[in-house]
């Protein structure tokens, strides 16, 4: 991030605030430097972010780095959004090709506050799922009947192997747990043993 972006978002930031009610709410800290991080979401219908707004104390690139995030991540879906969060993303990696290696950490801290609320949006949007099928990956919409077939159709056995074929697990990572569960359950339905926890 060049010293000049980072004055840019410090002394203007966009989405600056919180949602009232919103869809989603995550925060993230950190014990090195005491800084702290709310961010808000709304999301309409369609999984799709409409605002994210963020509440911050903290240095000038943590102010930077999520002005930067919530222009970003609107617009997008909830996946698209958590993917483009991930440490090895495009925007993230633009964002860190300037910044002094000891303000690298205001990257990390940003992208955990915000895939912090689009986990809670999701974990959210599970328990209040009313459709035939149980949904299991909110970001990017995959049911378990779509993973259980993957499964059987392609023989995957880790969840990387899932997220390949169908999405699930690429956003916000919550549904990694349940996805283990239903890899366990189906090899062992079918008397094949798959190691615990494997990704």
């Amino acid at each position: 991030m060049s010293a000049s972006l980072v004055t840019e978002h410090f002394f203007a930031p966009l989405n600056v605030g919180e949602i009232e009610n919103p869809e989603g709410v995550g925060s993230a800290a950190s014990v090195i430097c005491g800084a702290v991080l709310r961010v808000s979401l709304r999301v309409d219908d369609a999984q799709r972010i409409t605002a994210a707004k963020f509440k911050v104390a903290g240095c000038s690139y943590l102010v930077a780095a999520c002005s930067v995030l919530s222009a970003a991540m609107t617009g997008k879906i909830t996946g698209e959004a958590a993917v483009m969060c991930q440490p090895s993303t495009a925007l993230l990696s633009l964002l860190g090709e300037e910044l002094p290696a000891d303000k690298r950490d205001c990257l990390a801290l940003a992208s955990r506050g915000f895939v912090a609320a689009i986990s809670n949006y999701s974990d959210a949007m599970r328990e209040e799922w009313s459709g035939a099928e149980a949904l299991i990956c909110t970001c990017f919409g995959v049911s378990e009947h779509t993973i259980v077939r993957a499964i059987q159709t392609g023989g995957l056995h880790t969840n990387a192997q899932v997220t390949n074929a169908t999405n699930a697990g690429a956003g916000c990572r919550s549904c990694c747990p349940l996805i283990q569960d239903i890899l366990e359950v189906y090899w062992r339905e079918n008397s094949i043993q798959i190691p615990a926890h494997h990704s």
